[in-house]
């Protein structure tokens, strides 16, 4: 059986951002049991240049939104980044995963060789969707994702690699 592009974004986008949705969770619950705000901690950064927890989260979720769309031949939706709140964060996430749950297979597969352009910070990218997937947008979910979880690691929240991971 091969893995279809659909099976290998979806499906992927959405546990990852659940189990993105549960770190932040115990991260929240840490700071508040510490008396640390919620101002606080979603400004919180690992090193100055980095960005700060709240940026984490909403570059993982737009790094899925436009993947997604875009492999489905789609203009990617605009997301304003103006969340404060872990409550803000939640629903960001959770209006992610309604919009990845839109999409069908149909949609995506057969995006392997669909031409992908991005114009960036300074630069510009051309890659088929199958590089654009595996390349480019996995690896940048994982990133921000990671980010956030060594964020609130770092903040004293009792995470493991099962928390990152999710259930099995």
């Amino acid at each position: 059986m091969t893995l279809s592009m659909y099976q290998a974004a979806v499906p992927v986008f959405i546990r990852t951002l659940g189990n993105l949705r549960h770190v932040l969770g115990k991260g929240q619950a840490h700071a508040q049991a510490k008396g640390v705000s919620d101002a606080v901690l979603l400004e919180t950064r690992l090193i100055p240049d980095m960005h700060p927890l709240r940026r984490q989260v909403q570059i993982a979720t737009d790094m899925v939104t436009r993947g997604a769309a875009r492999l489905a031949g789609l203009e990617p939706p605009s997301v304003p980044d103006e969340e404060a709140t872990f409550e803000q964060l939640y629903t960001r996430l959770d209006r992610t995963v309604d919009y990845l749950k839109s999409f069908t297979p149909e949609q995506i597969d057969g995006s392997e060789r669909r031409a992908i352009h991005l114009k960036m910070r300074g630069s510009e990218l051309d890659l088929e969707g199958e590089a654009y997937l595996l390349h480019f947008v996995i690896p940048n979910l994982f990133f921000h994702c990671t980010t956030a979880y060594a964020i609130l690691r770092q903040s004293g929240a009792e995470l493991g690699k099962s928390d990152f991971l999710g259930p099995a």
